[in-house]
């Protein structure tokens, strides 16, 4: 129980760093996608080393999860036109929506009720993909 209290304070907290950093900002996200400023490129490229990073870290210290179990990091099958359309839906509904799916959370927090719809609609859209992930291209 402890493990997930702080689990849970940790998540809080790294809500509370995106909000200030102004990562949930519909303007900054705007900005990033009319290419007028580096600083969500520079967010999300610091997310992407720090992540390669982490992974290294596991992989050569073979860091165990918070249950004492070994983190196994399989490769993954290379799936370049899935990927190619994946990316450019998810792409599209950020611009729409004006937030990545990971803030969606904090959004609602910080009282823009409004993004209840986004949650809503991001978790129609993940069961729609369960239902015909068969038929997609690989």
């Amino acid at each position: 129980m402890k493990k997930h209290i702080l689990i849970l304070l940790c998540g809080t907290f790294f809500g509370i760093v995106l909000s200030k950093g102004e990562v949930l900002s519909w303007l900054r996200i705007y900005e990033m996608f009319n290419f007028d400023s580096f600083f969500m490129y520079g967010i999300i490229g610091s997310a992407v080393v720090f992540g390669i990073l982490l992974f290294q870290l596991i992989k050569r210290f073979k860091i165990k999860d918070m249950y004492g179990n070994k983190i196994e990091i399989s490769d993954k099958p290379k799936h370049y036109r899935a990927a190619g359309i994946g990316g450019i839906v998810f792409g599209l509904g950020w611009a729409l929506t004006g937030a990545c799916p990971g803030p969606i959370f904090a959004l609602i927090g910080q009282g823009l009720f409004i993004f209840v719809i986004v949650l809503i609609s991001a978790l129609l859209g993940t069961f729609v993909y369960g239902i015909i992930q068969h038929k997609l291209p690989k």
